[in-house]
């Protein structure tokens, strides 16, 4: 099984840039995408249900052109959840929850808690939300969860750790936070193959930081310890552009 995510940051932008080029010569099983920024109304049938494939769309309901996850599948899932079941954080499209016979699958786009301080505590009331989610689902499948985390976990998933030790995305809270989900039995998937840095998924658009490779990695691949034997291969495709973050993928023998 073929699994992707990327932070599209636009999808009707990103289509203008090949994107069904580069969606169709995957072949994937899952795509999952992140920071659509559009309301499936505001697509044609062919651009928001691509051929071969289910959709399932969680676009933001309280902002236009804002956060927002699809889904596409080539296997009907057994049931898809869009948000958490309760009330909490509903609304701003974060969240697309597959369930699959053996596996379920998390599409996630974290908050950004750099906008103020407010954001920051939703952004860390989220993170222990989603870890809660998780360990109840855990129960009776196995996890993969994948997405935008908006956090980097340590030093080696930045260029620049020292002068952002201070910056959402790379705070210690945060950090801590990523600490306790990998304790808790989820497994970062790319950690598996490559241990050296300079391997990222985010470029700030400002200052050529990708022409440098002055990037963050944030997005992640990770799937709860029962799958971890079943991880075949896990990459970054950061010379695929089209966004200011770069698709990510994961191999599983499920």
């Amino acid at each position: 099984m073929i699994l992707y995510s990327w932070n599209v940051n636009g999808f009707r932008a990103i289509l203008k840039k090949g994107f069904w080029d580069w969606f169709y010569k995957r072949k994937a099983d899952i795509v999952c995408l992140q920071e659509t920024k559009v309301h499936p109304d505001q697509l044609s049938l062919e651009e928001k249900k691509p051929k071969d494939y289910y959709a399932i769309w969680n676009p933001s309901k309280i902002k236009k052109g804002y956060s927002g996850v699809v889904c596409f599948c080539k296997k009907e899932p057994c049931a898809y959840f869009l948000g958490f079941p309760d009330e909490a954080f509903k609304g701003e499209g974060r969240l697309i929850t597959l369930e699959y016979d053996n596996f379920y699958l998390l599409n996630i786009y974290f908050p950004n808690g750099q906008m103020s301080e407010d954001r920051l505590k939703f952004k860390l009331g989220y993170y222990e939300h989603f870890l809660k989610y998780c360990e109840e689902l855990r129960k009776s499948k196995p996890i993969i969860a994948c997405g935008d985390f908006n956090t980097a976990h340590r030093e080696i998933d930045l260029k620049n750790p020292k002068q952002n030790e201070k910056r959402s995305g790379f705070l210690p809270v945060e950090r801590k936070w990523l600490d306790r989900f990998v304790e808790s039995g989820y497994v970062d998937t790319f950690r598996l193959f490559v241990q050296e840095g300079g391997h990222y998924t985010w470029w700030d658009y400002r200052f050529k930081a990708r022409e440098r490779n002055a990037g963050w990695r944030i997005d992640y691949f990770f799937v709860s310890m029962e799958l971890k034997d079943k991880v075949k291969r896990a990459w970054i495709e950061s010379d695929v552009y089209g966004s200011d973050h770069c698709p990510i993928g994961l191999e599983l023998e499920i």
